[in-house]
C-alpha cells in the first residue's frame, strides 16, 4: 500500500466533503417518485395550470 501527505486543512476539508455526500445518500424516495410522476403528467400534456 502506498502512502500519501496532505495537509491538515486539506484532510478536513475532504473530511467534509465526505459528510455531506454521506447525507445524499439518504434519499426521500417517495420524493423522488412522485417528481416522476409528475414529470410523465407533465410530458403527455396533462397538466393543468396551478395558481
Amino acid at each position: 500500500m502506498e502512502t500519501i501527505e496532505i495537509s491538515k486543512e486539506k484532510y478536513y476539508k475532504m473530511l467534509k466533503e465526505l459528510e455531506s455526500l454521506r447525507e445524499l445518500k439518504e434519499v426521500d424516495w417517495d420524493l423522488v417518485r412522485q417528481f416522476k410522476e409528475s414529470l410523465e403528467d407533465v410530458k403527455v400534456g396533462n397538466i393543468q395550470r396551478v395558481a
